[in-house]
């Protein structure tokens, strides 16, 4: 039995990663795009409404996936308070992934709206139609992808900085392949000189 600590997230857990990257990447220029109207508005709401549920599904799944694999130890290059960031980012992360989406549902159910995923695959309201709710969900469902876009610049700006400036391999953990183990200093070994 290897008992050695893992050096990379478990590969259900890497799939999920990137597949979700991608995911929110095209939600949050779609959601860019209806905006400032850039593009054909009904079209990029179609797309939206369920890439949102699609979201909001694999986040739970990914939840219930982290509870259950271990994960590996953070890099000996990184701080305590490093640490105590990035879990928290972490938190916040998922915490957006789930909120965000049903913040949407919601908003639509209280904006009357139909909503659609597919052809005439329609979801249920959450809640009663309220034209003011409709306004706070709506301000909140902004208020809210724009810190989701700020946590993901963070993310990927610290994960630079380790790759890039300290070279200490942080991208190895979420690599979609296998990474080997570094191997360890031989203690008798002298250096060369």
């Amino acid at each position: 039995m290897d008992t050695k600590p893992r050096t990379q997230f478990a590969i259900q857990s890497r799939l999920l990663h990137w597949l979700m990257a991608v995911m929110i990447l095209a939600m949050l220029f779609i959601g860019v795009a209806m905006v400032s109207s850039l593009a054909d508005y009904r079209w990029l709401v179609a797309i939206h409404r369920p890439l949102g549920i699609a979201i909001l599904i694999l986040a739970i799944i990914r939840l219930i996936n982290r509870k259950l694999t271990k994960l590996p130890p953070f890099p000996p290059t990184m701080s305590p308070l490093e640490r105590r960031i990035a879990s928290s980012s972490e938190k916040l992360l998922y915490a957006l992934m789930i909120a965000l989406p049903l913040i949407g549902w919601g908003m639509l159910s209280a904006g009357h709206y139909p909503i659609v995923m597919f052809g005439a695959v329609h979801l249920p309201p959450i809640l009663p139609a309220h034209p003011m709710l409709f306004a706070i969900l709506r301000a909140a469902h902004t208020v809210l992808a724009y810190l989701l876009f700020a946590t993901i610049l963070a993310h990927v700006g610290a994960v630079l900085f380790h790759t890039l400036i300290v070279r200490d391999r942080i991208l190895d953990r979420m690599a979609l392949w296998p990474v080997r183990r570094q191997k360890a200093a031989d203690p008798d070994t002298k250096p060369a000189e």
